[in-house]
């Protein structure tokens, strides 16, 4: 396969230029950023890509009035502030996609989201943050049925280093911006995940469902070879 394949033309007010070769590189399609977009270049957009094919189309960070106008599109699934269509079907992967606080949901909501539009099985765990590690320890089991973890926590940011000191599974963790003045909106959860004395922890950036859920398929797609 070529890297450089024949690029499509720019949409036609040139507004965007559309990557419908993605899948084909990376085995991931294109997500359409919605933030700073207006509602109707979104709208253009996924036109576009649910015109071209029948791989999933992926839009995140969408505001209120970008989803009122993307929802007469009639979307597969509507996850928080993400909207999909045309799910692939099961790889046969399961991720856990665990939260530390309910404060948390909208970042691990994007990472499911995004993995169950690439086919992925998703169990979501909820509110078992270290401050009641008892309802941690408590899921255990149905985390052993996981192939993949995904750890979700703001404030000092310790559930991903416990979670890789319990179970053997790859975590990818992802820092958010929940938390009081000393959190620095996700800055210290992201360092002490970085500086994790648990081994092999990965870490995405503040806030990055989706980035999480991307590095999480292209380990299965590895996995499933």
């Amino acid at each position: 396969m070529s890297l450089l394949p024949n690029q499509p033309q720019p949409m036609a007010d040139a507004f965007a230029n559309l990557d419908h070769q993605r899948s084909e590189r990376l085995n991931m399609p294109e997500a359409v950023f919605c933030s700073g977009k207006t509602p109707e270049q979104c709208l253009a957009i996924v036109e576009e890509f649910l015109a071209t094919g029948d791989e999933a189309v992926i839009a995140t960070r969408t505001s209120e009035d970008q989803r009122t106008l993307l929802e007469t599109l009639s979307p597969t699934s509507i996850s928080g502030n993400l909207l999909t269509w045309k799910h692939r079907p099961s790889t046969g992967f399961t991720v856990a996609v665990v939260a530390a606080g309910t404060s948390d949901l909208p970042v691990a909501t994007e990472a499911a989201g995004v993995l169950e539009a690439l086919g992925h099985t998703v169990k979501q765990i909820t509110d078992v943050g270290v401050a009641g590690l008892h309802r941690l320890l408590s899921t255990l089991p149905e985390l052993e049925t996981a192939d993949l973890i995904i750890a979700v926590a703001g404030m000092e940011g310790s559930l991903p280093t416990v979670l890789a000191g319990l179970v053997p599974q790859p975590i990818i963790a992802i820092p958010t911006s929940v938390g009081y003045g000393s959190s620095l909106d996700g800055v210290t959860a992201l360092l002490s995940m970085m500086a994790s004395c648990a081994p092999g922890l990965a870490v995405v950036g503040i806030d990055n469902g989706y980035g999480a859920a991307c590095a999480a398929h292209r380990a299965l797609r590895v996995a499933a070879k």
